[in-house]
């Protein structure tokens, strides 16, 4: 990749050679012979030529976009009309369609999972492994012939307004060659992705020969359904309502403590970090948030409640990123909590996405969204976690070298940097704590064969890559 451009067809023919023959090499040390070499490589090279015809103006410009974009800052991006689609499903945890998960094989189009409670799953009349053929609009709205289209774009077709009718022309799983296609027709309505959101359980560990029973919250990314709310919905999707509901339910379970676990945590919406780490203080600011004109807002938890006062444990790892950043180190900086895992990604910058409509309104079709840095946030000690992160109080290794993931190794980052800290008051004193809990994690450690192996295959991991 750090090669230069080729600047004639030979050269561009000789590159070539050589990636197919790397290919053709390492299947031939994986076992293939050359036949099976040959077949193999000639249907990937297909599928990529289809995959290439099929690119619009769109997805062109997205990528240009996108390099350009990312040539001043790794978090700045455009999102095409459709892109930006998924990303608000994504954050807000739920859409409006029919409750099924497609993939593609060959030409077709497949059901690949049904999303429990969802119009689909309701209706008994669609199927995992079914293959959709044909989409149309309305009861009586023409079939469109979806054999060999993008699943993006079949996704489009089959998503849609609540209340709504979809027909779909299916081949059944079961069908025989040539049986004839199947018409079902589907309601659409809203789908909330539950597989998605936080989740609650727990756990029963037994020290000192007595029992004890911990409630553990794992939670994904930090959401929030904004149109559910700005429309007056009750049961809005949000990280934080949804973490209330675990921590309520926690309390008829007689806990002993809870453990949040932000592992694989890319981040959200700030203000979903700040309202969670609500829960657990009873008043206080959490984050504080510089612009690009130097202006600092200290955003706070306004609400004195607290729905959780017992121990509490962040289990973190090199991908929490952003918005999980923000709740740990609010934790670690009241002394609220203990952080566990390893250091965090280190992204300490906040984007927002502008809706380019905004400024060509007479522009007839949908343009798309600029996601824009705007902002980086600061610890409440005023300290930036860009580059840095989240150091836990006790460290696990991790399989990721600092270098090779996590902000550090994104070109054009923003740099690190520190203001001044504003006034909060620590919970806890963790003087004495923290040095005991961490001499009793080596010691537990020291003599784990388990422990070791596992940083032996760390470190050859490591080397080997």
């Amino acid at each position: 990749e750090n090669d230069p451009w080729a600047k004639t067809p030979a050269e561009l023919n000789e590159l070539w050679r050589k990636r197919i023959k790397n290919e053709a090499l390492n299947l031939k040390l994986a076992g293939k012979d050359w036949a099976g070499i040959r077949e193999t490589l000639t249907k990937r090279y297909e599928r990529t030529k289809r995959n290439v015809e099929q690119f619009q103006s769109e997805d062109v410009f997205q990528i240009l976009m996108n390099a350009f974009a990312e040539s001043y800052d790794p978090h700045t991006s455009y999102f095409s009309p459709k892109d930006f689609d998924d990303f608000r499903i994504q954050m807000s945890q739920s859409l409006e369609g029919i409750g099924a998960r497609l993939t593609t094989e060959n030409d077709y189009t497949i059901i690949s999972e049904i999303v429990p409670g969802g119009p689909a799953d309701k209706s008994k009349q669609l199927h995992p492994n079914d293959k959709i053929i044909g989409v149309g609009q309305g009861l009586d709205g023409e079939i469109v012939d979806v054999v060999g289209w993008r699943i993006d774009d079949v996704v489009q077709l089959i998503r849609g307004k609540k209340g709504t009718v979809v027909n779909l022309q299916i081949i059944e799983a079961e069908a025989l060659a040539g049986a004839k296609p199947k018409m079902i027709a589907i309601v659409r309505d809203k789908i909330e992705l539950e597989d998605r959101a936080a989740k609650g359980d727990t756990l029963e560990i037994h020290h000192e020969g007595k029992p004890m029973r911990f409630g553990v919250i794992e939670i994904p990314s930090f959401y929030s359904d904004f149109d559910g709310r700005r429309r007056g919905n009750n049961d809005y999707k949000s990280t934080t309502r949804d973490v209330r509901k675990l921590l309520e339910g926690f309390k008829s379970e007689h806990i002993d403590g809870v453990i949040i676990d932000l592992r694989r945590n890319g981040g959200g919406y700030l203000n979903e970090a700040v309202d969670l780490t609500g829960l657990f203080i009873k008043e206080g600011p959490v984050v504080q948030v510089r612009n690009s004109l130097g202006n600092i807002d200290v955003e706070e938890d306004n609400d004195p409640a607290v729905i959780y006062d017992g121990p509490i444990v962040v289990l973190v790892d090199r991908l929490s990123a952003s918005a999980s950043e923000i709740f740990a180190a609010a934790i670690q900086d009241y002394h609220r909590g203990i952080i566990v895992g390893s250091q965090t990604y280190g992204k300490g910058t906040v984007q927002n996405a502008l809706p380019l409509q905004r400024y060509i309104p007479s522009y007839p079709d949908k343009l798309g969204q600029l996601k824009l840095t705007i902002a980086k946030f600061y610890r409440i000690d005023g300290r930036s976690t860009q580059h840095v992160g989240v150091i836990p109080d006790v460290d696990f290794p991790s399989r990721y070298t600092l270098m090779e993931i996590g902000e550090s190794s994104r070109e054009n980052a923003l740099l690190w940097d520190q203001i001044r800290p504003v006034p909060y008051r620590e919970l806890q004193d963790f003087t004495g704590i923290l040095p005991l809990i961490r001499q009793r994690h080596e010691n537990r450690l020291a003599g784990n064969a388990e422990y070791a192996k596992l940083l032996h295959n760390l470190d050859e991991f490591k080397k080997n890559r």
